[in-house]
């Protein structure tokens, strides 16, 4: 009775699940507690833990969510970039007799920590978190549609990368690569609870990613300030518009293929296996029918990044901005008809390759004439190269050579001999670093102004930029040349010793590139300590061309103090000449929901819950599931939105913002 009770609790937690005999990650949990423990104290010194409560961790101000998506996302960045310097440490070091540093099995989950983290999330948390800070800027709305779903969102994001870092100390994670194929994620290849992690962080984390996506779609479509129609958005509005689109058509099958891997793991079923009916390749043709638009999901916003920096810093409208519109809207199309170019070697047959290599070709069209745009606004403009241009060009030059490795893998026969090289690996990195990864740094140091009302250090934002720029190249070239030699992905030791100076060449741009995120680091720590010469009073210090500049920097908590009129798809140029015009009286009083802590309430309880499945403890599973439920219900009944901010306030905010840009 007290063994089953003991089952009940724990389920399979034990000591054993403690990495006691694993030196390296034994050194890391000790330098994460220490960190903890430093931050944690300083915290309580300085007595800011009310004040993060009061005005963060339960503010419903998509503003202050939006940051807080960053924050998590440069957080976990610092995490899934430790995992590549490990790797490509070890392939530098592990040739002939060198075993390197990394048991197999380490590295194994080291590689699908890597994938898992950097996909889900580190870009997602910042894409979402640029969409949640600007788009109800630009639309000219004082919120997203569901304020609180906006919090619940984030948190449910946060307690998916809370169980992904608790599987670095307790148990172990996935060793099947980022997707989990089966069999390799079935429970006779992997009995232990590394798939489990996985299986759980991500829906977790994917039903926030889900509501949010909600939140924003209806935020677009239903809150655009009067006389914004949709040919009249910021193409940084339309891009989020088909970004969360995708994220409502997409996410809902990954949550359906994990149920049916977990039912295949908790159940035994057999949906993917080769038994009673199963088929493997269903799995794979499920997970990419989410995946490749997942792609277009984190590189669509920044798309819209750089159409707004670009026009930004050439002084001109952006060129073609309906071609702009229609490309997007191509793109999002076409991004459901490619999938199948991820598995080309299944043996599905000449038709069906055919078919997807064209497809493929053809998606490039649409961002090729993209290109082409941001080129021909830059012609003949006034550019000035600010530390965002610089990020764009540095996209312009290296995702184009990603596009291009791309169209060639779009061909099948290509494709069978590459499909599982290193050239495939440098193909994804050239495109998501390349166009995903300086977007997002594009983005941070075009908005960050807005933000906080002071921009970022130029000096150090400069030398991030170079450092990533050259460390990308020095870090995956050599992957190209080594994936057309034929060299395999997901090895972690080399026999042949002659392929060792392109693995070292690519640990030295590794290292180039963790001073780039180091640089990124100063410049925020620098901008912070100087932010009273780096501030700028007008309000609008890149000369702002969009809706969102016309509120002060950083915005009040209700953002518009009146409800916008919009004449023209350029808002800029219609201030220039006189068509946007501010009231100077008639405020009322603005309604704005209060904060809650409902949100984070229920991520923590969905925590317990996914850690108990984990582990198969099934009481406190039960418990956790059951209290999340009630607590639903309960937190829907008691809701109030009864915080109103008086009209004499916003008078008085308004007249000071009116007297810092007359000055």
């Amino acid at each position: 009775m007290t063994m089953d009770i003991q089952t009940l609790l724990l389920g399979r937690l034990g000591w054993d699940a403690i990495p006691f005999h694993e030196p390296i990650l034994l050194a890391t949990f000790a330098m994460v507690a220490l960190g903890g423990a430093v931050v944690l104290g300083a915290l309580t010194y300085f007595k800011l833990w009310g004040y993060l409560w009061r005005e963060w961790f339960t503010s419903i101000d998509h503003k202050k969510i939006g940051i807080m998506y960053m924050v998590l996302g440069i957080i976990m960045l610092l995490r899934g970039f430790a995992d590549a310097v490990m790797m490509r440490a070890q392939q530098a070091l592990s040739f002939g007799d060198n075993n390197g540093f990394l048991p197999p099995h380490h590295y194994d989950q080291v590689f699908t920590a890597h994938g898992v983290i950097m996909i889900f999330f580190v870009a997602m948390p910042l894409v979402t978190g640029l969409m949640n800070y600007v788009v109800p800027l630009q639309i000219g709305a004082r919120d997203v549609a569901f304020p609180f779903l906006n919090n619940f969102s984030f948190w449910m994001t946060t307690s998916g990368a809370v169980l992904v870092m608790m599987s670095l100390f307790v148990g172990e994670f996935a060793r099947t690569g980022w997707l989990a194929y089966p069999p390799l994620s079935g429970i006779l290849a992997s009995p232990d609870v590394g798939v489990d992690y996985y299986i759980w962080s991500l829906q977790i984390a994917g039903i926030g990613t889900l509501l949010s996506g909600v939140n924003l779609l209806v935020t677009i479509v239903k809150m655009r300030a009067p006389g914004m129609g949709l040919m009249r958005m910021p193409v940084f509005t339309w891009t989020a518009l088909c970004t969360n689109t995708l994220i409502i058509a997409a996410f809902p099958v990954l949550t359906a293929v994990l149920a049916l891997l977990s039912l295949d793991r908790y159940v035994g079923t057999n949906f993917f296996s080769n038994d009673f009916g199963g088929n493997a390749m269903m799995y794979v043709n499920l997970i990419w029918i989410w995946g490749h638009p997942e792609v277009y999901i984190l590189v669509l916003p920044v798309f819209g990044v750089f159409s707004e920096v670009v026009a930004t810093f050439s002084s001109k409208r952006l060129f073609g901005y309906a071609s702009m519109v229609y490309a997007t809207l191509v793109i999002t199309i076409l991004s459901y008809l490619v999938w199948l170019h991820h598995f080309f070697t299944m043996g599905s047959g000449a038709s069906v390759n055919s078919f997807f290599g064209i497809t493929t070709m053809i998606i490039s069209i649409p961002t090729g004439a993209k290109i082409f745009n941001w080129l021909f606004t830059m012609y003949r403009g006034r550019i000035r190269f600010e530390v965002p241009m610089l990020w764009t060009v540095g996209f312009m030059v290296t995702f184009v050579i990603g596009g291009m490795t791309g169209v060639l893998l779009a061909v099948p026969p290509a494709d069978f001999v590459l499909h599982n090289s290193l050239f495939l690996i440098a193909h994804f990195h050239n495109v998501i670093i390349g166009g995903v990864l300086f977007g997002l740094m594009a983005g941070i140091n075009y908005w960050f102004p807005k933000a906080f009302g002071f921009k970022l250090d130029d000096f150090w934002g400069r030398c991030s930029f170079w450092f990533w720029q050259i460390g990308f190249w020095f870090a995956f070239t050599p992957l190209y040349v080594l994936g057309l030699m034929g060299v395999t992905r997901r090895l972690s030791h080399f026999e042949d010793p002659s392929l060792q100076i392109w693995f070292q060449i690519a640990a030295f741009g590794a290292l180039l590139i963790a001073a780039g995120i180091g640089c990124f680091l100063i410049q925020i720590a620098v901008s912070i300590k100087n932010r009273e010469k780096l501030r700028d009073v007008t309000g609008d210090p890149w000369d702002g061309r969009t809706l969102e500049w016309s509120t002060s920097s950083p915005p009040p908590n209700y953002n518009f103090a009146f409800t916008p009129v919009i004449h023209d798809s350029d808002a800029w140029w219609d201030m220039k000449k006189g068509g946007f015009q501010r009231p100077t009286s008639g405020f009322i009083d603005i309604h704005m929901p209060k904060n809650t802590g409902a949100g984070i309430i229920l991520a923590g309880l969905s925590t317990v819950f996914g850690f108990a499945m984990i582990w198969h403890m099934w009481l406190i599973a039960a418990v956790g599931f059951a209290a999340t439920v009630i607590y639903t219900i309960v937190h829907t009944f008691n809701y109030k939105r009864d915080y109103y901010i008086k009209a004499d306030e916003v008078v008085r905010t308004e007249g000071e913002r009116t007297r810092m840009l007359a000055a």
